[in-house]
This record gives structure tokens, C-alpha cells and sequence, in this order.
């Protein structure tokens, strides 16, 4: 209905264009809201108010004008002029049964919209480090983001799903590193494992398939490991450069080949297995998009001296800085070191020249929250190449902090203490854990309970939607089992019979769906669509516990199944769209 009167609003302000009565060069997108008061009618539009001052004409004269060119409908009883020029609109509450037809005709279609009108847009989500399996954290932003992107998909946008694979800089060489110290321990070589390199149970997995695939090929005696190498932190030293050091003391003794060999296989074992995790998450890409590459192809030299032409690099200090405080970030920011050494920026510089470059109209980056402080240079770098910066959407997620009873569980990659996202998912199921990570705004905080996931329970909000579906679906069942037959004309033709307060409150929450996942798409929060299946099953649950749905009046059976079957429909639609099973029996 609210697309209807859209339709009806647009074509009003045609006709008084063609008349002559009102000149406009640009209409604005018409909006339409839902009342809060059904005195005010069942939807408003401020858009009088919004046209008044271009059209120079009094908002309530405008409003006026708007309703008197409005065309007739039959499902709107009644326009009015409100306030300052709020236009109301009041239904037929008759028309309100047309909602069990759509739905009924439309099936998995009935929501979906082409309101995106194609526009590429680029999501890029999770692009976690592939230094170690997913935890937990990842594992909101993948439900977030991909649930994002299949809402955008949803709304008619043409969406390309993006995983940024970090394989090249300092923490990959941490990674092989630790790797090949694991492996050597493997051989039998007397090494101090570093504080700061990567302790997890995977290191020591690696290494072992490693050492049985090539026994001692790549092993070098400990003594020439640790000649002279500065001291860790327990004995002293600082962390970072006794590390570092290791990493040129590996690549020194291995070779370029060995080493590159070796960086490979690592890469690709835990590569590999985030793309399973993430698979069995029920998270596709259309691209893995590696950083590697642009090092490679010359991307970041391109980007680097695209930024030089437009005088937007100096040099200082021996190294290569981006002024980007001059295009809103706090300071200025380094993109080659003084060894020559590319900084990570610059090749997320690189990197988002390229997403320009393949004519996105528009980008949205899905980071962590504690990437916030990285937004204001990259919006920076968008506009020093030449780019509209409002191309760019960043959206930031918390992440999640799970707990089990009263411990909280940690979540450290390189200590090795964290929870796997697979772990996770073998715990409380793929569903639960997807429906929980976006029950909430991304920006908010969360804490993962355990043991509500998991349990069968109407407080288990994931449980109490797919229960709702099963719960038609048994009641279908019982229709067999008692021997009614459904007539499906029948019970459309007695949609009248649905008068009890229950019926027409499911009827104006279904009629709302198409319009929730409008919003939820358009302002990036899934956590709409799931309080929307939260409450329609509550409405489902209180309407069944009230009434009885296979009465013996044929006509009323018929329409009740009718209305119940049109909620199991949209139940599946927006279960669907969050990647969530629609189980017929729990």
C-alpha cells in the first residue's frame, strides 16, 4: 500500500505540472510513514512541506493542491490535510485482505523490490588476517555483512560480494615464521619459541603436515637460527625486534624460494580453511581479492603516484607521507617507510583505487570497531583520487564477546586462546549463531549467550521465529489427519470472515514486510528485519493459543488457513534473506 500511494502522490504532481498549478525542476523521493495514531489515518507525507519553499507556495495550500489532484483508489477511503501540510491517508479496512492474495501470488518473491534499480555496489566483509582460523569476533561481521549484502540484493541493487585476503606485509612473515620454528621443533631442534609470534594448536597442525610432506627439507640447526639474535621480551628485550629479526635470520637461511614456498603453504592451509568455515557459515564471495596482487601488478605504485600528481605526497624524514590531514584526517600519514618499504595504507590506497577503478556505484567497507580511527584517511584517500568520498560507506561492528556460564572467553589469535567461529557454529548450530550476531545494531555491543542459544525455549528468539513456521506447518498436517480438505478459492472469497482482533493485527504486521525490508536494506540493519519476524511470530503464537484454525465452518477454516500459510510465507522469506533455516517440525 505504501508504494501504492507513492504511485498515486507521484502521479498528482504530474498532472499539476502539466496544468501549470505548480513548477518543479526536481522532485524529491517521495516519503511515506506509517501513523502512530489511528485518528491521524493509517500513513502520512510531509512532502507539501518539503516542496513548499521550491515551489513557493504555503505547505498546507500545497497540501491542498496535492490532494485534489490525487487519482481515486479503491482501497483509500479517505484524504485529509493535517497540521502545517501533512497529507493523511486513510485505508479501507476491507482492502487490508488483499495482503493474503499477494502474498499467496507472489510467494518467495513477495518483499523483494527493484528500488536499487541495479546500482553495483561492492561489500567487502570479514577480510580477516589469514594468520589464524575465525573466532567469534569474525564471526558478526560475516553474518552482518553478508546479511547486508543479500538485503541490498533483495531491494534490486546489483551487489559483488569481497573478501580483502592481507596475504603480504609483516604479520604474514610473523605467521611463517612461527610456522617454521614449530616445524624445526618438529625436526628436533632446541628453539625458544618467540613471545610474539603466533602460539596457536593450527601453528603446531601445519608444521606437523609439513615435516611428515617434507621431513627435513627445509630443517636448519638451531645454533644458526639464534646466532646473535637480540633477546625476546622474557629475557629482557623488546618483542617487536626480536621477531623481526627472526623473520630475516628465516628468510636468510631458507632462500627467497624456499621461503616464498614455504609463506605459500601456510597461506594457503589457513586460506583454505577460513573459506570452508565461512562456506559452511553460509557466506559466498564473488571475489577473494588478494593484497599480494597489487604489490605485485604495480597497484600501489599507480595509486602512490596518482596521489603525487596531484600534489598530494612529500617527502620528510627519508620517507613518503600522504598529507591527508588536509582532506579531514588528524594528521598526515606515512605510505613508504624509510627502508622503502610500502606501509599497509598504501595499499588500502591501492586497493580502493582498484574498487573506483571497476565502476562501483557504490563501496561499502564492513570493518571492526576498533578500525574506526582508520575511516577518516581512507575517506581521505578517496577524494585525493579524484572520487565523490560519498561513494564510500563505512560500516563498523562490535565484536562479540561470548560467554559460557559465567566465564568469558577469550579471543586472542596470537596467544592461540580464542574460540573458533567453527567451534561456534558445531556448538549452537549455524542458525542460532547467525540470527544472534544480528539481532542487534552493528555499532552496538554484544554478548553471545551460549546457553539461551542453544536452548529450546520461547526466550531463544531464533528458536520462537522457526518455531512459528513449524507451528503452521503442523497445523497443515492436522488438516490431513482430520480429513478436511483445503479449499484455497474458498478461503480467499471468506477473507471477509477474518474479524477477531488477532486476524487484523497479522494482516497489518504481514502488510508491513515489503516496507521493513525496504528500510533494513536501505539503512544497512538486518537487526529490523529480525525484530519483524520476532514479532510476527509472537502474533502468530498469541493467535494460535486464542483460536481454533480447523473449525468445522469450511468458509472459516479455509480463510484462517489462508491468513496462517501467508505468515509461514513471509516467516520463510525473511529467514531466507538472513541465510536461517525454515524447519516444518522442531
Amino acid at each position: 500500500m505504501k508504494q501504492k500511494i507513492e504511485e498515486l502522490i507521484l502521479q498528482a504532481l504530474e498532472t499539476l505540472q502539466t496544468d501549470g498549478v505548480l513548477s518543479l525542476e526536481i522532485i524529491p523521493p517521495i516519503t511515506i510513514e506509517r501513523t502512530r495514531d489511528a485518528q491521524h489515518g493509517d500513513f502520512a507525507s510531509n512532502l507539501a512541506l518539503i516542496l513548499a519553499k521550491s515551489a513557493k507556495v504555503n505547505p498546507s495550500e500545497l497540501a491542498i493542491k496535492i490532494i485534489a489532484a490525487l487519482p481515486k483508489h479503491i482501497a483509500i477511503m479517505k484524504v485529509e490535510l493535517a497540521g502545517p501540510g501533512f497529507i493523511n491517508f486513510f485505508i479501507d479496512p476491507s482492502s487490508q485482505y488483499q495482503i493474503i492474495n499477494q502474498i499467496h501470488s507472489q510467494g518467495r518473491d513477495f518483499g523483494l523490490s527493484k528500488i536499487g534499480a541495479g546500482k553495483k555496489v561492492q561489500v567487502e566483509f570479514v577480510s580477516a588476517n589469514p594468520t589464524g582460523p575465525l573466532h567469534v569476533g569474525h564471526g558478526r561481521g560475516a553474518a552482518y555483512g553478508s546479511a547486508v549484502a543479500d538485503l541490498l540484493n533483495a531491494v534490486g541493487f546489483d551487489v559483488h560480494r569481497e573478501y580483502y585476503v592481507n596475504d603480504a606485509g609483516r604479520q604474514m612473515d610473523i605467521l611463517a615464521t612461527s610456522i617454521w620454528l614449530r616445524y624445526l621443533e618438529e625436526c628436533g631442534e632446541p628453539v625458544v619459541f618467540p613471545s610474539n609470534a603466533y602460539r596457536g594448536d593450527y601453528v603446531r597442525e601445519i608444521a606437523k603436515d609439513l615435516y611428515i610432506n617434507a621431513n627435513n627439507d627445509y630443517r636448519r640447526p638451531a645454533e644458526l637460527v639464534l646466532e646473535n639474535i637480540p633477546p625476546d621480551e622474557p629475557q629482557g628485550g623488546d618483542k617487536d625486534i626480536h621477531i623481526d629479526s627472526l623473520i630475516d635470520r628465516t628468510k636468510t637461511l631458507l632462500g627467497t624460494t624456499l621461503y616464498r614456498d614455504f609463506f605459500q603453504i601456510g597461506l594457503d592451509s589457513i586460506l583454505d580453511d577460513i573459506k570452508v568455515d565461512l562456506k559452511e557459515f553460509g557466506v559466498d564471495y564473488q571475489q577473494w581479492f588478494s593484497e599480494r596482487d597489487l604489490m605485485d601488478n604495480g597497484s600501489v605504485d599507480k595509486a602512490l603516484e596518482r596521489l603525487r600528481i596531484g600534489g598530494h605526497l612529500y617527502e620528510q624524514d627519508g620517507a613518503t607521507w600522504f598529507a591527508s590531514s588536509k582532506l579531514g584526517d588528524e594528521k598526515d600519514r606515512v605510505v613508504v617507510r624509510e627502508n622503502g618499504q610500502y606501509t599497509y595504507f598504501a595499499s588500502d590506497i591501492a586497493y580502493h583505487m582498484n574498487k573506483l577503478d571497476r565502476g562501483f556505484d557504490q563501496i561499502i567497507d564492513i570493518w571492526g570497531a576498533d578500525h574506526h580511527g582508520y575511516v577518516p584517511r581512507v575517506r581521505a584517500a578517496i577524494q585525493a583520487l579524484g572520487a565523490d568520498e560519498s561513494k564510500l560507506k563505512v560500516l563498523l561492528v562490535q565484536f562479540a564477546v561470548l560467554y559460557r556460564g559465567e566465564e568469558r572467553l577469550q579471543m586472542s589469535t596470537r596467544s592461540g586462546e580464542f574460540v573458533t567461529l567453527r567451534q561456534l557454529r558445531n556448538e549452537v548450530g549455524k542458525d542460532a549463531a547467525r540470527f544472534f550476531y544480528v539481532m542487534r545494531r552493528s555499532e552496538q555491543h554484544m554478548d553471545f549467550d551460549l546457553k539461551l542459544a542453544t536452548s529450546k525455549s520461547n526466550e531463544n528468539p531464533v528458536f520462537y521465529v522457526q518455531y512459528a513456521y513449524a507451528r503452521v506447518c503442523s497445523v497443515l498436517r492436522q488438516l490431513d489427519e482430520k480429513g478436511f480438505e483445503r479449499n484455497l478459492s474458498r478461503g480467499m472469497e471468506s477473507l471477509g470472515r477474518l474479524g477477531e482482533e488477532h486476524e487484523i493485527s497479522l494482516l497489518g504486521t504481514l502488510a508491513r514486510y515489503p516496507e521493513v525490508i525496504e528500510r533494513a536494506a536501505l539503512q544497512y540493519e538486518p537487526h529490523q528485519l529480525v525484530h519483524y519476524l520476532r514479532d510476527l511470530a509472537h502474533e502468530l503464537h498469541t493467535y494460535y493459543n486464542a483460536h481454533q484454525f480447523l473449525v468445522e465452518d469450511a468458509c472459516v477454516r479455509d480463510a484462517r488457513l489462508n491468513l496462517v500459510c501467508a505468515v509461514k510465507q513471509v516467516l520463510a522469506n525473511g529467514l531466507e534473506l538472513l541465510n536461517i533455516n525454515a524447519p516444518e517440525s522442531m
